[in-house]
C-alpha cells in the first residue's frame, strides 16, 4: 500500500513540478523547535509563507503555532491529503524535516527545493537507517523507499562530527552533507531564563521536588509487553532515602500492559503533566537506557550524573542497535544488574561531562537557531562558515 501511494505522490509533483519555489514547510514528529518556527514565522522574507505539517500526536503544539499565526495542517498518509496538499507542498523552496516521513520518498523534488533534515535528537545511542541490524531483513521496496528519501535531503544540520558520521553510515550518504550548525533543540538548555520559568512551575504544581535530590528515570520507549523493567527496578531507584524519583514514560506505553503497582513508594511518582525536557531542568540524576535524552542533560547547569541502566543490553544490539565503540564515550559504565543500579544510586558520584559534550555537543552554544534561520531561511550562505569544515 506505501508503495502505491508513494508512487501516487510522485505523479502529483510531477504534475506540479514546476510551480514557483518560494515557501517554507516544515514537516513535524516532534514539539522540540516551537521556538524555531516561531522565529522563522517572524523573520521570513515578505511575500513567502510558513506552512506545517503535524504528525497528531503533537496536536498541543500545533494548536500552540496556530496561536501564533502559523498554518498548521495534521499529516496523514491518505490520497485525500496527497490531492489537497502536495501541489502546495510543491511551491517550497525549504523543507525542513525532524523525522524519516515515507510520503516524501514521493516527492520529485526540483533543483530550487532543498530538504533540510534537523531531526530530533543531537545524538544517538540507538542505531537507526540502514545501521539497524533488523532493517537488513525489511523488503527491497522499503529499503529502496528509506534510500530514495534519504538521498532526497540535501543537507543534515548537526552539533558534532560524531553525528555527522553517524548519518553519513545510518542514511548512506556523503559526508559533505553534513552541516555544523548545532542542535536548535538544544537552544533553550543555555537559557538561564527559560530555565527558571520551567522550574518554577514543576515546583508550583510539584513542591515535594524542591529542595530534594531529584532523580529522573526515562527509559526509551519499548513496544509490546517488554515496556516493564526488571523486578526490583523502582526500589533501586529508590534507594537514596533523601531523594525523589521522578519517572516520565513515554506517551506511546500501553498502560493497560504497565505493572502500575511497582511505582507505589512513597518518595516515587510518574509525571505525566511535564516533559521529559521539562522534568531534566531539576533532576541531579538522569537515569535512562538508550534515550538521546541524555545528550540534552549533560548540558544543564545543575546535572551532576548519568546512569545507563542496559538490563537488556543484548536483546537491544540485535534491534535496534547499539552504536559501536558506545562503552567508551557514555559518560557512566553500563549497568546491567538491578544490584549495581542501586549501588551506584547510593554512591551518588559526580560526573565530568566535558569529554562527553566535545564529541556530542561540539556545535552547541544557544545560538543554532540563529544559524539556521541566516542560512536557510534568510539565504546568507556565509552565516554560518566558522561552523562549516
Amino acid at each position: 500500500m506505501k508503495f502505491i501511494y508513494v508512487w501516487f505522490i510522485r505523479i502529483i509533483s510531477a504534475l506540479f513540478y514546476f510551480r514557483p519555489k518560494k515557501n517554507v514547510y516544515y514537516i513535524m514528529s516532534y514539539d522540540s523547535n516551537l521556538h524555531l518556527l516561531k522565529r522563522i514565522a517572524a523573520e521570513i522574507p515578505d511575500g513567502q509563507k510558513l506552512v506545517v505539517f503535524y504528525n497528531p500526536r503533537v496536536l498541543v503544539a500545533a494548536y500552540d503555532l496556530k496561536a501564533f499565526g502559523i498554518k498548521a495542517i495534521p499529516l496523514k498518509n491518505s490520497f485525500g491529503f496527497a490531492l489537497l496538499h502536495i501541489p502546495s507542498l510543491m511551491t517550497a523552496r525549504l523543507v525542513f524535516c525532524d523525522n524519516y516521513y515515507a510520503f516524501m520518498a514521493g516527492i520529485l523534488p526540483s533543483k530550487k527545493m532543498k530538504i533540510v533534515q534537523l531531526w530530533h535528537a543531537d545524538g544517538t545511542i540507538k542505531c537507526f537507517g540502514f545501521e539497524n541490524p533488523a532493517n537488513a531483513y525489511e523488503s527491497f521496496l522499503k529499503k529502496h523507499r528509506h534510500q530514495t528519501f534519504y538521498n532526497h535531503i540535501d543537507n543534515f544540520v548537526v552539533a558534532s562530527k560524531a553525528m555527522g558520521h553517524v548519518f553519513q553510515n545510518s542514511c548512506r550518504q556523503s559526508f559533505d552533507k553534513m552541516k555544523f550548525l548545532g542542535f536548535t533543540k538544544s537552544d533553550r538548555l543555555f537559557s538561564d531564563r527559560w530555565i527558571n520559568t520551567v522550574r518554577n512551575r514543576i515546583y508550583l504544581a510539584n513542591p515535594e521536588l524542591k529542595g530534594k535530590r531529584v532523580i529522573l528515570y526515562a527509559p526509551t520507549f519499548r513496544p509490546g509487553d517488554s515496556v516493564n523493567p526488571p523486578q526490583g527496578t523502582i526500589e533501586a531507584l529508590a534507594s537514596d532515602p533523601n531523594a525523589m524519583v521522578a519517572v516520565k514514560l513515554y506517551q506511546e506505553v500501553d498502560r493497560n500492559k504497565l505493572k502500575l503497582d511497582q511505582f507505589n513508594h512513597k518518595n516515587v511518582r510518574i509525571y505525566d503533566e511535564f516533559s521529559i525536557t521539562d522534568l531534566m531542568t531539576i533532576a541531579d540524576t538522569f537515569v535512562t537506557d538508550y534515550s538521546s535524552y541524555a545528550f540534552d542533560f549533560s548540558l544543564l547547569p545543575q546535572a551532576k550524573s548519568m546512569l545507563f541502566f542496559m538490563y537488556d543490553m543484548k536483546e537491544y544490539e540485535k534491534n535496534p542497535g547499539i552504536q559501536n565503540g558506545f562503552e567508551n564515550w557514555l559518560p557512566s559504565k553500563p549497568i546491567t544488574t538491578v544490584s549495581d543500579l542501586s549501588q551506584a544510586i547510593k554512591a551518588h558520584e559526580t560526573m565530568n561531562f566535558d569529554k562527553f559534550n566535545q564529541m556530542w555537543n561540539t556545535y552547541n552554544d544557544g545560538k543554532a537557531y540563529k544559524r539556521v534561520i541566516d542560512k536557510y531561511v534568510l539565504c546568507q550562505e556565509n552565516a554560518a562558515e566558522d561552523h562549516d569544515e
